[in-house]
């Protein structure tokens, strides 16, 4: 009995962290950031831009074309960081 007791608390703390993690993704979420610009590390940025057509594909460190999601408020506290891309 002690050994199903265990394995059902299991089964919900698993749902539980799903659960939370589908909510982080929904689009409420996604609200609660910004796109900062010029911060991103060399292959680290989150979505295509005008030089490139995918996320993880910018060539250069600080790209300022290329963004990080970042929570929202936060980028101008970043050096360097812009919530629009720089003018070409």
């Amino acid at each position: 009995m002690n050994s199903s007791l265990t394995s059902h608390l299991g089964l919900l703390v698993a749902a539980a962290v799903t659960g939370a993690v589908v909510l982080a993704s929904t689009p409420a979420a996604a609200a609660d950031t910004e796109k900062c610009y010029g911060v991103a590390k060399a292959g680290k940025n989150d979505c295509k831009t005008d030089t490139h057509s995918c996320a993880g594909a910018s060539k250069a460190d600080r790209d300022p074309a290329s963004f990080i999601a970042v929570p929202a408020g936060s980028c101008a506290k970043i050096a360097g960081g812009m919530t629009e891309p720089a003018k070409k």
